[in-house]
């Protein structure tokens, strides 16, 4: 069987079984802010299982797209080093939410592996939960009885598991309850009967591996630790589409698959290297490879782009460790992975199609990606012997080692005029074992990417050691900082009432309400609460909205409410206070005109979407926005620039559309009636089979959207651009205001035209009158350019009259009367060309500020050792409180104490 058709039988099994197919959600998570990418096949449902929201159907089936690089899941450094990890996989799963329980559950599990798939009933294996006594948790006998009926073998086939192997937990809180595994044993019979299976199970035995997991959802871990029962028992499952399909097409490895070899042959035509399937770092690069373009190319389809910080940083991280793996072991140097998105797309387009309907965009954003990391990754080498370089300088006299800015390969300057060479053979013969400092390995992991294991591999190269215990010290103080700036230390929720959070802000700004629970929380050092009401009118945060404010009025006491956000499907409203009263009624109202000026910002990015589909071509698509009272950010996709002219053209079209004063029509409907209509529908985001369309004149703009909008695009008064970037590669962002905004701005730039009409003497021709004074301006520039001129060659010819011969060696220091610390790097780069074997500084009181400047001859840096920029931080920068740097032969600083210069030029002095 094909991967298609492995995951067509599980799908077709279970809708046999009265379970509604539904789709994968996006692989990044929007509004949990637990979690940063779906991580479970489950992520989707965890409103069922918390009990927030109740399921339309009792039975659910599906392939959902999961990512674990992070967190409590982090697979990454596994991944590609063995045969089965994956940052992406396919997560099969079925669920049953208050319906069937452990019998069925088990039963079709069974019959699916062996009935449909065939697979060898004696070389499947079931854990089953042991208990555990600590924790007043009874073993798992259901399950244990059930087996016992179905596997041939119970007494070899069943394995105990304690609560680590066998009880599942959704976090640190939440729902959770003891699972039932199904293990595989896919050696050869000679090994089978030398080793029996079961000894093997959880052992991390590379062919003894778990293909399915029943979990059975029966408690809630509450903040305290403590369990109890939940009111409904429930089914979540998972089996991982790549092992079971590397079961049913007899591979030893996931990578040897259909799932994976496609790739993996792409890369062996594109690199002329071959895959072997062993453990060599070249086979290893195939894996990182194959693997890694998945998780990258669906996450950026789903909406999250590359970037240094958050979600978009553990993307970056992902796509820099296959750069890599390509650069070091495959001997690969320019981008890779770009051509390998449409390979990917066009496999998945019948399970996935939003990567192929994005697979230009994709393949661009890569493409971008790989650019700026490949030059990166050139710096950070050439960082790396310039560390070693500082540390052991070639011991002679006449010979000493400097960094290749080309190559970053260390050389030897011989002093003698020839050209300069290089001797590995000899450096690693004249160093001998010397070790990398661990913070520094740190560096070059955090900024320029380096994986320890390719520090490990450099320095060997030249016979040095990394100390790795100062490299993990470093990274976990790392870890340790970010952990505690994002933690959000939260309660248990205090239930006030049974009930269901219900949003009522499309039609009223105010209502009467009631409490259903609330809970403490703390972050940053702050503490706040978190409240859930029955209805409210707050809108909470979401599709680039932000969360309303507002007050609740909650016994007579008026609480400010400071945001609104999604977790999953609850509307949380964050506090700074609560009542010690927080029973009866709880009047909650809108900031009513905040949230009018944040509407008609709303408004305006649905016509701004049209126009720039209009202007630029239908490639154009929504990327990322930000709606506030303030203004509009819009990020959507494209390859240029948007010109001048264009921009006048969108702007114009939003304004037409404007006075047009079109009704804004807002429906509910099926899903696929909103696509036929044409709506527009983000990528990333997830849809009910009911949504919610917003037509701003059929023929311009029609949208999937839970916003608020205008009833008629007339109040939104003006539209006007502020400003057009770049935001990553093959994306750009439009940011624009409209209503009173838009008339403050345009008040202010008239305002600002006629303070420079006052300031130029109120000329006819305003523009005309800037272009004289730029004129003027640069003559004068140039004039004044002149006369420095010829005031540095008089200084340059008094301060060669002052030349000092110190052991061989000119030296010149003085303080110099000048008028930019420009002048001072001139002055140096001039007595360059007068003087041969040279060290110069030269100091200026400009302002009441210091400033130096420390000039070398490459004979002085060679045969002395020095270096101008370790100077300037080393000597001048204590002395004048300040800083600065530069080159070896060239560096200059500045400063707060102009009293110390004179010493400044003694201390560089002594060095002779």
């Amino acid at each position: 069987m094909t991967s298609a058709d492995i995951r067509k039988a599980f799908l077709e099994f279970f809708r046999s079984k009265g379970h509604e197919i539904v789709p994968s959600a996006p692989i990044v998570v929007k509004n949990d802010p637990t979690l940063m990418f779906t991580n479970a096949g489950m992520n989707q449902f965890k409103d069922y299982f918390l009990g927030n929201k109740s399921a339309p159907w009792k039975r659910v089936a599906d392939t959902q797209k999961c990512l674990r690089v992070s967190g409590k899941h982090n697979d990454l450094e596994e991944v590609g080093v063995d045969t089965y990890h994956h940052t992406m996989f396919e997560m099969l799963g079925n669920w049953s939410f208050g319906d069937y329980f452990k019998d069925e559950a088990i039963d079709w599990s069974w019959e699916l592996l062996t009935e449909v798939y065939k697979i060898d009933k004696s070389r499947l294996y079931a854990t089953v939960f042991e208990g555990d006594e600590k924790e007043k948790l009874p073993a798992s006998k259901v399950a244990l009885e059930k087996w016992k009926k179905i596997l041939p073998d119970p007494f070899h086939q069943i394995v105990f598991g304690n609560k680590k192997d066998n009880f599942w937990e959704m976090g640190d809180t939440g729902p959770c309850g003891p699972c039932s595994e199904i293990h595989v044993d896919l050696r050869s019979d000679e090994e089978r009967a030398r080793v029996p299976g079961h000894m093997l199970v959880n052992k991390d035995h590379p062919q003894v591996i778990e293909i399915w997991n029943n979990v059975f959802i029966q408690y809630n871990r509450k903040k305290d630790g403590s369990l109890e029962p939940l009111p409904a028992c429930h089914v979540d499952t998972g089996m991982g589409l790549e092992r079971l399909v590397r079961v049913l097409q007899g591979k030893t490895s996931n990578y040897d698959t259909d799932i994976f070899s496609g790739t993996i042959g792409v890369t062996e035509k594109i690199t002329g290297k071959k895959y072997d399937a062993g453990d060599s770092k070249q086979a290893v690069a195939f894996r990182v490879i194959a693997d890694h373009i998945r998780a990258i190319s669906f996450t950026i389809a789903d909406g999250q782009l590359p970037s240094n910080t958050g979600a978009g940083y553990v993307i970056r991280r992902i796509l820099r460790r296959a750069v890599r793996y390509y650069f070091s072991y495959l001997d690969y140097k320019q981008p890779l992975l770009t051509q390998l998105v449409p390979v990917l797309a066009a496999q998945f387009a019948d399970v996935f199609p939003e990567l192929q309907q994005q697979v230009d965009f994709v393949s661009k954003v890569v493409r971008e990606e790989e650019d700026a990391f490949l030059r990166t990754l050139d710096k950070g080498i050439n960082r790396f012997f310039n560390y070693i370089n500082t540390i052991k300088r070639y011991p002679t006299s006449s010979e000493v080692w400097v960094g290749n800015e080309t190559s970053g390969i260390p050389i030897i300057h011989t002093g003698d005029g020839q050209q300069p060479s290089f001797d590995l053979e000899n450096f690693k013969k004249v160093s001998g074992t010397n070790i990398i400092n661990g913070e520094f390995a740190f560096e070059l992991y955090d900024t320029y990417g380096f994986p320890i294991d390719l520090t490990i591999l450099m320095a060997k190269e030249v016979d040095w050691t990394v100390d790795l215990e100062g490299f993990n010290k470093a990274l976990q103080q790392q870890k340790d900082r970010s952990r505690a700036a994002t933690t959000v230390d939260a309660g248990d929720w205090v239930e006030c009432k049974i009930g269901s959070n219900r949003f009522v802000g499309y039609d009223s700004l105010e209502t009467k309400t009631s409490l259903l629970k609330y809970r403490k929380v703390k972050a940053k050092g702050k503490e706040g609460y978190q409240l859930v009401l029955e209805e409210t009118p707050f809108y909470a945060e979401s599709g680039g909205q932000v969360g309303d404010k507002g007050w609740l009025t909650i016994n007579g006491t008026d609480v400010a409410v400071t945001d609104t956000k999604k977790d999953n499907d609850l509307i949380i409203h964050f506090t700074e206070v609560l009542p010690d009263d927080v029973s009866g009624e709880v009047t909650a109202k809108v900031d009513a005109a905040r949230r009018k000026e944040t509407t008609l910002h709303h408004s305006a990015t649905h016509l701004l979407h049209a126009a720039l589909r209009k202007v630029l071509g239908t490639h154009v698509a929504q990327k990322g926005s930000l709606v506030n009272e303030e203004r509009l950010r819009f990020d959507f996709s494209h390859f240029a620039k948007v010109t001048d002219e264009e921009m006048a053209r969108i702007e114009a079209i939003v304004n037409e559309k404007i006075r047009e004063n079109i009704p804004v029509v807002i429906k509910s409907m099926p899903k696929e009636e909103a696509m036929q209509l044409g709506a527009m529908a983000l990528f990333g985001e997830k849809y009910g089979d009911t949504v919610r369309v917003v037509i701003i004149d059929p023929a311009y703009s029609v949208e999937l959207c839970g916003g608020t909008h205008v009833g008629y695009t007339g109040e939104l008064g003006l539209f006007k651009i502020l400003s057009e970037s770049a935001v990553a590669a093959g994306v750009r962002r439009v940011e624009a205001v409209c209503g009173l905004q838009a008339e403050a701005y345009i008040n202010s730039q008239l305002q600002l035209i006629s303070q420079l009409r006052e300031t130029l003497k109120n000329p006819k021709d305003l523009q005309k009158a800037i272009e004289n004074l730029q004129a003027e301006n640069s003559d004068l520039r140039k004039h004044a350019e002149a006369l420095e001129a010829r005031q540095l060659v008089g200084i340059r010819n008094e301060l060669l009259q002052k030349d000092e011969i110190i052991n061989s060696i000119n030296f010149i220091g003085d303080i110099v009367e000048v008028g930019s610390a420009d002048a001072l790097k001139k002055l140096c780069l001039d007595l360059k060309n007068h003087l041969r074997d040279h060290l110069v500084v030269l100091g200026a009181n400009i302002g009441g500020k210091p400033y130096v400047a420390v000039g070398l001859s490459e004979t002085v840096v060679a045969a002395k050792g020095l270096d101008a920029g370790k100077i300037i931080k080393e000597k001048v920068a204590p002395l004048i409180k300040g800083g600065g740097g530069g080159q070896k032969t060239l560096a200059t600083a500045g400063g707060q104490e102009a009293g110390g210069l004179n010493a400044v030029i003694e201390a560089v002095k002594s060095l002779l």
